[in-house]
């Protein structure tokens, strides 16, 4: 991986928007989750292990993380036809309406917060259209900042799967220390994950993630659940 230089300023921002505590909503989503562990496939530290790593490697995310690149790319070319495009794209990527309402309200959430936090944003903002994904909200607030965007990148995958390695701990469930066993576990393969997807082109631009769909699907009329639908 190349060596990724940050400013106090841009390291700073960057911990801000990908910290666990930004009030966008991201600890009552499990993303099918719920719905892994009740049915069995979920039972254990190893076993979501080797869930998130699987998604890392072929699943949804890498698609929501390419669309970070596409927003820098569109902003620094002033291509608001473009930065709407790949925003409608995602929409239509997401495999269920529950993934795809997750995205939105947590991308509402965030744009609303950059704009009061940021009014300098607030064109692009109202560029995007509505809804908003989050991940072309998160890809915003790193342009905005002129962050790096190999560290956007990563960790924009190091939040999501700290939000989904919480909710496990949660449902399985686990030990704090898993999951940080997890987490640092899956360091080598959120830093691979990274350099496959800044090398992405758009006819790459694919996932293998019908185990997430069924998943999301079933969770929806799942009688009992901790976490959004």
């Amino acid at each position: 991986m190349d060596t990724i230089t940050l400013t106090h300023s841009h390291l700073l921002h960057l911990l801000q928007i990908a910290s666990s505590a930004l009030p966008v909503g991201a600890y009552s989503y499990s993303e099918g989750l719920e719905t892994l562990v009740e049915n069995g496939t979920i039972t254990t530290q190893e076993s979501l292990q080797h869930w998130l790593a699987a998604e890392l490697r072929y699943g949804a995310i890498r698609l929501e993380t390419a669309m970070i690149l596409r927003v820098y790319q569109a902003v620094n070319q002033g291509d608001l036809e473009k930065l709407r495009y790949w925003n409608l794209w995602l929409s239509a990527a997401r495999e269920t309406q529950e993934l795809r309402n997750s995205s939105w309200q947590m991308g509402r959430s965030l744009l609303q917060l950059l704009v009061k936090l940021q009014p300098q944003i607030s064109d692009l903002a109202h560029a995007v259209g509505h809804p908003c994904n989050y991940a072309i909200a998160f890809a915003l607030a790193a342009t905005h900042w002129q962050i790096d965007p190999q560290a956007a990148l990563l960790a924009y995958l190091h939040s999501w799967a700290t939000n989904l390695i919480t909710a496990g701990i949660k449902i399985i469930p686990l030990g704090q220390t898993a999951g940080q066993e997890i987490l640092l576990n899956l360091q080598p393969l959120i830093g691979a994950a990274t350099m496959e997807i800044m090398d992405l082109e758009d006819d790459d631009l694919s996932c293998c993630s019908w185990g997430l769909s069924l998943a999301s699907m079933q969770h929806e009329t799942q009688y009992t659940r901790l976490f959004r639908s």
